[in-house]
């Protein structure tokens, strides 16, 4: 497995990481996606690591804290081993207090998530969304006093537009706080929004893309195409409307490229989805979730292969969706583009 620093920062993670959204099944939409438990876990985890999988990922709001409990109980014996990755802020209850990043929620999340992992430190710890509530000076005091704690190592972010990434760079720096070193964000070949701002940010200020949801809210596998909807046990029909709105038609037409790649190459579908966000600009690791052995073990098969430059091309012309505003002179016009080159 090729390890990749975590943007500037000396961290290395493996090119996939293991989600473990699946870990638990217990509470509302976070806790939909599957129900694996401790013993099923455990053994997951060990074929992560006998492929060189070392980075598992989980969250405060998943299984309502039962991921993080299953996946520290999976991990016991072989914590030094791993990096453990997590996030906070999203609501985990109706109270007050239950939702948000400030100083007094933060040090509550990481004491509560350093309990359920049976753990004494986060390797990364990520904002799971902005809080427009709180000021920006205070969380990353919070977060400073957590990493000079040792109960954080790195710090990172998720779901964050670009004005506030730049904004809570820009004050880490003026007050000497820990820059964050990760954004996870969405990016799959059915969902590019990410090329337009965050990724130039991302390289930019150093910030190593941590990819979640890489085969397009489950639409990438290969079990869906022209005349073939979800199929009965698919996840799509409890969270579809949760996830990235999808143009039919622009689904049907990645499919098709796809298709065509994984004839010539002997691929799955899902294998070249992944390997193909593994050569993009700025990614660090890419997040993959499976709910049992078969699912791993096939995009395990994303690596130590690449793409032609013919079917990257083949790929990038079918998964183009025209850019937004201010970015669509950028494309369009050869005048902007000479100014701003676009980095894929």
């Amino acid at each position: 497995m090729e390890h990749r620093r975590l943007g500037a920062s000396g961290l290395l993670v493996p090119a996939l990481s293991f989600g473990t959204g699946t870990f638990g099944g217990s509470g509302p939409l976070f806790g939909a996606w599957g129900t694996t438990d401790v013993q099923e876990a455990r053994r997951l985890v060990g074929i992560c690591l006998d492929a060189g999988i070392t980075m598992f990922d989980t969250a405060d709001v998943y299984s309502a804290g039962a991921s993080e409990e299953v996946l520290g109980a999976a991990l016991k014996g072989r914590r030094d081993e791993v990096i453990v990755s997590t996030k906070a802020g999203l609501p985990t209850g109706d109270g007050p207090g239950d939702a948000g990043t400030s100083r007094a929620r933060l040090i509550t999340a990481v004491e509560d998530a350093l309990r359920r992992l049976g753990t004494d430190y986060i390797d990364l710890f990520q904002l799971h969304a902005f809080d427009a509530g709180t000021p920006v000076e205070e969380v990353l005091s919070a977060l400073d006093t957590l990493v000079r704690a040792g109960k954080v190592r790195y710090t990172g972010v998720s779901n964050f537009s670009g004005w506030q990434v730049m904004k809570s760079l820009a004050t880490a720096e003026r007050y000497g706080f820990p820059r964050y070193a990760a954004h996870q964000v969405y990016y799959s070949l059915l969902g590019r929004d990410y090329e337009w701002e965050l990724m130039p940010l991302a390289r930019d200020q150093g910030l190593g893309a941590v990819v979640w949801s890489p085969l397009g809210w489950g639409r990438l596998t290969g079990r869906i195409r022209r005349g073939t909807p979800p199929p009965p046990d698919s996840r799509l029909h409890r969270t579809a409307d949760f996830g990235p709105p999808v143009d039919d038609e622009h689904l049907y037409g990645i499919v098709d490229a796809l298709d065509e790649t994984a004839r010539e190459t002997g691929r799955t579908v899902a294998q070249i989805a992944l390997n193909w966000l593994l050569a993009r600009p700025t990614v660090s690791s890419v997040i993959i979730g499976a709910r049992d052995e078969r699912q791993l073990r096939q995009n395990l098969g994303a690596v130590g292969w690449t793409l032609t430059p013919e079917q990257t091309a083949r790929l990038d012309a079918a998964s183009h969706h025209p850019a937004p505003y201010p970015y669509f002179p950028y494309e369009r016009q050869e005048g902007f583009a000479r100014l701003n080159p676009p980095m894929v």
